[in-house]
């Protein structure tokens, strides 16, 4: 039986969620879906699974990291931001994301924490210990565009890894994500 409230379709658009930012996508990169297996060994412990990309970007550099929000909107039913994730030590680019939330799917208090900005998304979650799954839907190869490449501090035309999640939060389908991995150093 579908829910009666308005919620997130079982799937995620990449054109969607660029849109959110983007009226010109490859402004901040091309696209191209690829299968699990056209990922190395390290991309593929980056991006390849369904755990929290914070988790996992904390794993792989031995370091903590922080969110850097560069552009947010809220409207009545989603709150939305651009982020870049970097390492405690090193401050080095490690992720750009972009996440589409529902709002009325996130409760209190991790709600005002998500919305302060102040700490990575799935830290949040995961602190709050609200009943979450990640569904891994895509994997990208992706050629930076001058956004990214700039983010990154990498040349315009890398080729660099991403994916699309979707997180259910105590079931629902709540937050979207497009996530990107700088190349490792």
């Amino acid at each position: 039986m579908p829910h009666p409230h308005n919620h997130l379709p079982n799937n995620v658009s990449l054109d969607s969620l660029l849109a959110i930012f983007y009226a010109e996508p490859s402004q901040l990169a091309r696209f191209k879906k690829i299968a699990s297996g056209a990922l190395s060994d390290v991309y593929g412990q980056l991006l390849n699974h369904t755990s929290h990309m914070t988790v996992t970007v904390e794993s792989f550099y031995n370091d903590r990291v922080d969110v850097r929000v560069l552009r947010s909107q809220t409207n009545q039913d989603h709150y939305c931001r651009e982020i870049l994730l970097s390492t405690q030590g090193t401050g080095k680019v490690v992720q750009y994301g972009i996440v589409r939330l529902k709002l009325d799917l996130i409760t209190e208090p991790a709600r005002s924490e998500i919305l302060s900005e102040s700490k990575p998304l799935g830290r949040v979650l995961i602190e709050r210990e609200i009943l979450r799954e990640v569904q891994l839907f895509d994997l990208y190869e992706v050629d930076c565009g001058p956004k990214l490449a700039e983010f990154f501090c990498i040349t315009k035309g890398t080729r660099c890894y991403g994916r699309t999640a979707l997180i259910h939060c105590a079931g629902e389908p709540a937050i979207e994500l497009l996530e990107i991995v700088a190349p490792p150093s």
